[in-house]
């Protein structure tokens, strides 16, 4: 039976990488490494980055593969992601029929943690579902993108006893201010930070964390919600792509003690 790793690699560093990604990598017959065209190439390059420094295994061979295109014209958000997810698993059932021996193995190098807004797991588990590849596989962690902004910014992820929560950028008004003293949003397009009005509210913003090309901004979201939106257009302008994420955070710790 094929056996596929989903190696979480954090978010650009390669010092991100843990032993068990190592070792893991290592283990592999193949490694696939996704094109995303000419302005994401950074993101496959710093992949490569990341086997040239740690495979050792000279056995191991690497096949680059394109990743499907996300169609949004006429369609839901679910529906596009959905459709998406339909095609990127046709892919990736060609790719282990081709390119992985009945008994062989092959590792994705995951972007950040498989388990936090990445659908690598789903779309495997859309593959076993089809049952035209037999197949196993295994999850190894990396540190995410939460945890490398919280790094960069010097905070601590929740204030004492409360919770967080973990959303994204079309769901942020159903719960912040409102529901929860730190929200931390993934995935925002569209910067719904900037229709937020309090003023009690601070921001930790980070795009490229853990690359050279690292930006961070934090204070009140009044004061520098306009500075996120410039220097973020800015960066992906220049870049031709960004991945950035936020903490947004009311209250402080133990205030609600009388």
């Amino acid at each position: 039976m094929r056996h596929i790793y989903l190696v979480g690699i954090g978010t650009g560093n390669p010092e991100h990488l843990t032993v068990q990604a190592i070792n893991t990598l290592n283990k592999a017959d193949v490694i696939f490494i996704p094109s995303k065209g000419v302005a994401k190439a950074e993101l496959a390059d710093v992949r490569k980055d990341i086997c040239q420094r740690y495979v050792t295994n000279k056995a191991i061979r690497f096949v680059d593969y394109a990743v499907p295109v996300r169609q949004t014209a006429d369609r839901s958000y679910v529906q596009s992601v959905d459709d998406w997810h339909a095609e990127i698993s046709s892919t990736y059932e060609r790719l282990f029929q081709e390119h992985i021996s009945e008994d062989g193995s092959a590792a994705f190098l995951v972007w950040g943690d498989p388990s936090l807004y990445d659908s690598t797991i789903r779309i495997i588990e859309r593959v076993k579902a089809r049952d035209r590849v037999a197949l196993g596989y295994s999850v190894v962690p990396g540190i995410t993108s939460i945890q490398a902004l919280t790094a960069s910014h010097r905070i601590p992820l929740n204030l004492v006893g409360k919770p967080v929560q973990i959303t994204t950028g079309r769901r942020l008004a159903e719960s912040f201010p409102g529901m929860v003293e730190t929200a931390v949003v993934m995935l925002d397009g569209e910067q719904a930070f900037s229709k937020i009005d309090d003023p009690d509210a601070y921001i930790y913003w980070g795009a490229y964390l853990g690359t050279e090309d690292e930006i961070t901004i934090a204070g009140r979201l009044a004061d520098v919600s306009d500075r996120i939106m410039a220097t973020r257009a800015e960066a992906r302008a220049r870049h031709g792509w960004i991945m950035d994420i936020y903490l947004l955070r009311k209250g402080s710790d133990f205030d609600d003690q009388a």
